[in-house]
């Protein structure tokens, strides 16, 4: 049976003069250049208020055929994190001795990163990004498209809305993942995609003093 027919609204929007527009790019730039990768963590509580205004925002992203496949999990219960903590760290440090090739390591090295993962526990919230396979409604599988182009581009807004809100993050892949899915007993549709720490940067947080590509090594202008 065809579907019924998508019903469309007027697409509002604000314009802006070209001189404003100029402005807000580059403020939006400079803002955006401040943000910064952390492992140094606060406790300090941070409102579920504001984790939750941060996920609408990433939810909305675009996706393939607006199916959004993405489940955010959110995780500040102690002994859940502590699990989450143990288990990645046993698969890092396989990583870090034995899985992880001569130049991976030899790349990390100068940061200074190993196998002990204690921002897992310190930070308030762990926001696990799961991606959606396929869909399941009423048990039933359905289709998703672009999965991993979707929750990638969610993921981008997340921490861009972490961003905006005061907040820091860390962006981690211990790999393989499968335990999170296990642990936080999510349905077999979902497969985890990325684990993200969030809360406030430590008093004395430190972060590596480098800088990133120039307009002119990430872009060619065909005019």
């Amino acid at each position: 049976m065809p579907k019924a027919q998508q019903r469309f609204i007027l697409y509002e929007r604000v314009i802006y003069p070209p001189s404003e527009m100029l402005q807000r790019s580059r403020e939006f730039y400079h803002f955006m250049d401040k943000r910064r990768t952390i492992r140094d963590f606060s406790d300090k509580p941070v409102p579920l208020d504001v984790i939750e205004n941060i996920l609408m925002a990433a939810s909305s992203a675009p996706s393939g055929a607006h199916k959004q496949p993405w489940t955010f999990c959110v995780v500040s219960q102690p002994e859940l994190k502590r699990k989450i903590r143990e288990a990645a760290e046993k698969e890092e440090y396989q990583n870090y001795h034995g899985r992880m090739s001569d130049e991976w390591l030899s790349d990390l090295a100068p940061f200074g990163t190993d196998w002990h993962k204690p921002f897992l526990e310190t930070a308030p919230y762990l926001i696990i990004v799961f991606k959606k396979a396929y869909g399941l409604v009423d048990g039933e599988k359905k289709k998703n498209y672009y999965v991993n182009e979707s929750v990638g581009l969610a993921t981008g807004f997340l921490l861009t809305a972490i961003h905006n809100a005061g907040l820091a993050s860390l962006t981690h892949t211990p790999s393989p993942m499968n335990f999170l899915q296990e642990i936080l007993e999510r349905p077999e549709n979902e497969r985890p995609f990325l684990l993200i720490p969030v809360g406030y940067p430590a008093e004395e947080a430190l972060v590596p003093d480098i800088s990133r590509k120039k307009l002119e090594e990430v872009m060619v202008l065909y005019d």
